[in-house]
């Protein structure tokens, strides 16, 4: 079923002022002062952990279990076993 629009306030075109726009780089310094923020959901976060955990070379995996990290550490005792 289609309905009219019964209320619609048409407005007029205004004129443009000529007063000099803005510089590009004073825009950039504007936009710059306002930055937009993400919050990832806590199964987004995991997802995402996960992910960098599957892609981290061995390399990262023996630095982090150096400097005390639980998975990395699980990760280099269940590789030495698996190479026994």
């Amino acid at each position: 079923m289609v309905s009219a629009i019964s209320n619609v306030t048409q407005t007029q075109p205004t004129a443009r002022s000529s007063a000099p726009t803005k510089a590009p780089s004073q825009a950039k310094q504007h936009t710059a002062a306002h930055s937009d923020s993400v919050q990832l959901s806590q199964t987004a976060q995991a997802a995402l952990a996960a992910m960098k955990e599957a892609t981290e070379t061995p390399a990262q995996t023996t630095t982090e279990a150096g400097h005390g990290d639980p998975q990395a550490m699980r990760l280099l005792a269940k590789e030495t076993h698996s190479k026994r």
